[in-house]
């Protein structure tokens, strides 16, 4: 069992940056691949990033790729997302994810979810 938490959430200027983290507990967590999801307000979750579980592979929605950019620290059990030229449309709960799948891969499925941090992106 992973559990995950969250944070670094926040309100942003539209073009600013922001980077959220979380923190993972549980075993085996370099065993994980990992991801990033979000859900805005009337809408339904969206996948964002994935990583693998080495960090050598890496997957990002269309609608972010080139601004965000995933990372993870195994030996502190943590994954990030650095978010950068913000856009209102960005405004969503975003949510970290473990995969039993080591991998980074389209259609991967996430077998535990975090409670979520809050992104809102003023224009």
């Amino acid at each position: 069992q992973v559990q995950l938490v969250e944070s670094g959430g926040g309100l942003v200027q539209a073009g600013g940056s922001l980077r959220v983290s979380c923190v993972a507990s549980g075993r085996t967590f370099g065993s994980y691949g990992m991801g990033w999801f979000r859900q805005a307000p009337g809408k339904e979750r969206e996948f964002v990033a994935a990583i693998s579980w080495s960090g050598g592979s890496t997957l990002y929605a269309e609608s972010v790729k080139g601004r965000f950019t995933i990372s993870r620290d195994n030996a502190k059990s943590t994954v990030s997302l650095q978010m950068n030229s913000l856009k209102p449309d960005d405004t969503a709960v975003y949510y970290c994810a473990a995969s039993k799948i080591p991998v980074a891969v389209t259609g991967m499925p996430f077998d535990y979810w975090g409670q979520g941090t809050q992104v809102t992106v003023s224009s």
